[in-house]
């Protein structure tokens, strides 16, 4: 959420599905300050490295924004996300969105990543997709979450976006970094976790 799109037919923009059941549909974006969704390149790069084991997984998009991350997801096959956004506009922007698709599977929370964190969860995720503001410096803490609350299920797989010139996050015992790319300022990341080392 670190930039504004640029460009766009509406004052906030559109997003567009990369690939999956609404491949190619455009969606509105909410015209908030900085929002943007993670680019269509950098989208099609990733979720060519979770196809083999995205088909029924149960994703959490933090920081969700346009949704660009867990639509996608939806998209090419996944069971269930929940689009956790505080920006009561953009989690508006999102729900209609999803009404729009008639996205089975998705729901949205309007709430701030962290203070979700802490709630009492149903059942672990599959996928984690995390892009934070870049200015906020938050992965590091968000991952240390995830891994205090034992949110995530073994084998699972995180999402990692920041700007480029940050260092890595440190990530929480038994997460290994698998793919770790760039894209413009960008630097992009999957890492899995591994319960039992």
């Amino acid at each position: 959420m670190a930039k504004r799109k640029q460009g766009g037919k509406s004052k906030g923009g559109r997003l567009r599905i990369v690939a999956g059941n609404w491949r190619s549909r455009l969606l509105d974006i909410a015209d908030v300050e900085g929002l943007r969704p993670t680019s269509e390149r950098i989208r099609e790069t990733l979720f060519n490295w979770l196809s083999p084991t995205l088909h029924g997984a149960r994703c959490l998009d933090l920081f969700a924004g346009t949704g660009a991350l867990g639509l996608e997801a939806l998209s090419r096959g996944a069971a269930e996300v929940v689009f956790v956004e505080r920006s009561p506009v953009a989690a508006r922007q999102l729900q209609q969105n999803i009404d729009l698709l008639d996205a089975r599977g998705a729901s949205v929370i309007a709430q701030d990543a962290h203070e979700y964190l802490q709630r009492d969860q149903a059942g672990q995720f599959d996928l984690a997709l995390l892009d934070p503001p870049f200015a906020d410096d938050l992965l590091e803490e968000t991952c240390r979450l995830l891994a205090a609350r034992d949110l995530l299920a073994d084998g699972a797989q995180v999402y990692l976006e920041q700007e480029r010139s940050k260092p890595e996050p440190r990530l929480p015992d038994g997460w290994q970094v698998k793919k770790n790319k760039t894209a413009g300022n960008v630097r992009y990341m999957l890492a899995k976790v591994e319960k039992d080392i």
